[in-house]
């Protein structure tokens, strides 16, 4: 079902207000301190732009003549993020579409929010926007990520017969693939010099109920991992899960960690 436009227009606020600084520049921290610029090319893609805060970021970084295209992932976030250019006098293509006739020497991209079971997809893709001999880089999160959450949530599923009695908790464990797989991933599409850089990052919250409604958890995680319920049984599910974790960590904070993982590789 497509999202109406106002819906679409408040997660364009909520990701440039909260998700780019508590969510994706844990993961750009970890590509800016692996990749390199130095040798881009003339002409750079940067998928998944978002609301633009890290390709501007990086656009201060290359040099003038480097030609700049960001892709955002809807019409809002592209509004947002061509103001934010706009007010920065930054030298970007903001669009939504790539022509596809045009090849980059050089392909970044965004695969935080990318869904698992999409991610060969979306690796295929960023593999028909590059040149031969090009970089790309890109970063995801892989096995292990929110498994804090799973454990729970899992013991409530299975607890309230939902989701084929647990099952769909399962299959959220084992969604997120391993490095090694997005390296295999990576290979498959077309790309060798394959080098990956994980880091775990903790995500702390005085309680569970501050976690679960947090806008990262309720508004971007929690409708794709409860996608299956209705939204009746999604919000009593997530206060199940919440008085379980109170009652196990009482006046302890609780902490979730996410891996995230950046891949460098060269387009054969």
């Amino acid at each position: 079902m497509k999202m109406e436009e106002s819906t679409l227009r408040e997660l364009a606020f909520l990701r440039d207000l909260y998700i780019e600084p508590e969510w994706t520049q844990r993961f750009t921290d970890l590509f800016d301190q692996h990749v390199k610029l130095e040798d881009v090319g003339q002409d750079v893609l940067y998928m998944n732009a978002g609301t633009g805060g890290h390709v501007l970021a990086l656009r201060e970084k290359l040099d003038k003549k480097i030609n700049v295209l960001a892709i955002c992932e809807d019409e809002q976030m592209l509004k947002i993020a061509r103001s934010k250019a706009s007010l920065l006098k930054a030298k970007i293509e903001f669009a939504t579409r790539i022509d596809q006739q045009q090849k980059f020497d050089a392909v970044f991209a965004d695969a935080s929010l990318v869904k698992p079971e999409e991610l060969r997809n979306f690796i295929e893709e960023l593999a028909e926007n590059v040149k031969p001999g090009g970089q790309v880089s890109f970063y995801t999160p892989t096995s292990g990520s929110f498994g804090e959450i799973f454990s729970f949530l899992w013991e409530v599923l299975f607890n309230e017969d939902l989701g084929e009695h647990g099952a769909e908790a399962e299959r959220l464990v084992t969604a997120f693939p391993t490095v090694s797989q997005v390296e295999e991933m990576t290979k498959d599409a077309g790309f060798t010099s394959i080098k990956s850089y994980t880091s775990n990052e903790i995500f702390e919250y005085s309680d569970a109920n501050e976690m679960i409604n947090s806008v990262l958890i309720s508004r971007f995680f929690v409708p794709v991992w409860l996608g299956f319920l209705d939204e009746e049984k999604r919000a009593g599910v997530c206060h199940m899960m919440t008085q379980i974790i109170n009652e196990d960590y009482g006046d302890m904070s609780f902490r979730f960690s996410v891996k995230a993982t950046l891949i460098n590789a060269k387009k054969t």
